[in-house]
């Protein structure tokens, strides 16, 4: 069974008089443990269908289940539940706090877990935290800040916080657009490490090179899936 399915998803926006179809009659399935690139260029509705995929939007029409789960009939605080248990985000500018330490970084989204289960301790959070930022090598880092890391390991900040909470799915937009790259080598070995313990990414992006490094590649054009 398919983790994410969308069937025949359609959106469309307005800009003044002109109704844009950014995406159209889009059927597109991603099993579990896939590594995979969806690219395109600006314009092509890859960030729509990015922000579908992430729960951040919602189709006009079509059906969106999500590991078995049909969103169709949610309300917002129910897809808010699904998208903090079931996916982790990834930018390319990282979003870190800067007056706080890496370990900061990452203890602070999962406070909001609590909002969901009530039995997590900050002792809880703080393990959770090292162990992510361990995960991306980065245990001899805690206590730095984000201007004291290089471009690489504010992205490996940025990884482990979206790993922190055991996401089924990391979604990474771009990714590895801020970074040389050698860095950006470095990032995808890693996702390449994380996928082959299980986990799904999906990355998101308008360079081949980077697409070409995943296990499958998808091209959206037009607001179509072409291949």
């Amino acid at each position: 069974m398919a983790l994410i399915e969308l069937k025949n998803i359609n959106k469309t926006f307005k800009m003044g008089d002109e109704t844009i179809h950014a995406l159209k009659n889009v059927n597109f399935s991603i099993q579990e443990g896939e590594f995979l690139s969806i690219i395109g260029t600006s314009g092509s509705g890859k960030t729509t269908l990015m922000n579908i995929i992430g729960l951040l939007d919602l189709p006009e029409s079509g059906e969106y289940l999500l590991d078995n789960v049909n969103i169709k009939n949610m309300n917002d605080d129910e897809i808010s539940h699904l998208r903090n248990q079931k996916i982790g985000f990834i930018f390319q500018n990282f979003y870190l706090l800067p007056k706080v330490s890496a370990l900061k970084n990452v203890e602070i989204p999962l406070y909001y877990s609590t909002i969901y289960n009530k039995s997590i301790t900050p002792k809880d959070i703080t393990a959770k935290a090292i162990s992510a930022l361990t995960t991306v090598r980065l245990e001899d880092r805690l206590y730095h800040k984000p201007n004291e890391l290089s471009g690489g390991q504010r992205q490996r900040v940025a990884i482990a916080r979206a790993l922190a909470n055991d996401p089924k799915i990391l979604l990474c937009d771009e990714p590895t657009g801020a970074l040389d790259s050698k860095t950006g080598e470095e990032i995808i070995k890693l996702f390449r490490e994380l996928n082959n313990k299980g986990v799904t990414i999906i990355l998101i992006t308008h360079d081949l090179k980077i697409a070409e490094k995943t296990k499958r590649v998808v091209t959206i054009s037009d607001g179509n899936l072409v291949g």
